[in-house]
């Protein structure tokens, strides 16, 4: 991506190139409200941050037409502060979790949308249920009392590698987990995977979201 081009223009690029069934989550975690907006000018809409904190101070600044995504990993007594706006969190990976979910959904009246984490990389450091867990706690009495929740599909991160095999091997092992899953879960449609470095890869192998965020605004800030 050509970064002589402006933060508009690097995203309408990246929009164009993408099939019109693929749901663009513009990562802006790290990233000032400046920036967010001159993406939001710019006609982005889906925006999605992994520091609760963050995401409900930019909430707060920016237009109510926008869909929060929570896409980190997310500490139950984090839920509260973000239960009344968030649009879907990605990366559910326990009942416990889908309880704090539903509970603060409640207290909100509202129905929050949830995908589960499938974990389809081999590094350790990277979370998730398996297919079979994730089967196992749909079939679940605990999940089935849960009215405030909704599972509308799964997400998941490959390797950090540069083998394209192995990369494209895991992705179809998110999509064949979403096959399995659906059948017992109908309503879900979403297959969360793919970021700036394979998100063609990922949309040869399912993929209906992907997660973009150093193509659009540039690299991380940390402070």
């Amino acid at each position: 991506m050509n970064f002589e081009m402006t933060l508009a223009d690097r995203l309408q690029k990246l929009k164009k190139s993408l099939p019109a069934y693929v749901t663009l989550v513009a990562v802006s975690k790290t990233k000032p409200v400046s920036d967010l907006m001159e993406a939001y000018k710019a006609g982005q809409r889906v925006f999605g941050e992994n520091k609760v904190q963050e995401m409900v101070g930019k909430f707060n600044e920016m237009p109510k037409d926008i869909k929060w995504h929570m896409i980190g990993n997310l500490q139950r007594n984090k839920v509260k502060y973000m239960a009344s706006f968030v649009h879907l969190i990605h990366g559910v990976d326990s009942i416990k979790l889908l309880k704090e979910i539903n509970k603060q959904a409640q207290k909100n009246e509202r129905v929050i949308e949830c995908l589960l984490q499938i974990k389809i990389a081999c590094e350790s450091t990277k979370s998730g249920m398996s297919s079979k867990e994730a089967k196992n706690l749909l079939k679940s009495d605990d999940f089935k009392a849960l009215k405030n929740i909704k599972i509308t599909g799964v997400m998941g991160m490959a390797s950090f590698t540069e083998d394209k095999i192995q990369i494209s091997t895991e992705f179809k092992n998110l999509k064949l987990a979403f096959e399995t899953l659906k059948q017992l879960q109908k309503n879900m449609g979403v297959i969360s995977m793919g970021m700036s470095g394979d998100y063609p890869l990922a949309i040869e192998c399912g993929s209906n979201m992907i997660r973009v965020g150093s193509l659009i605004f540039g690299n991380r800030q940390y402070t």
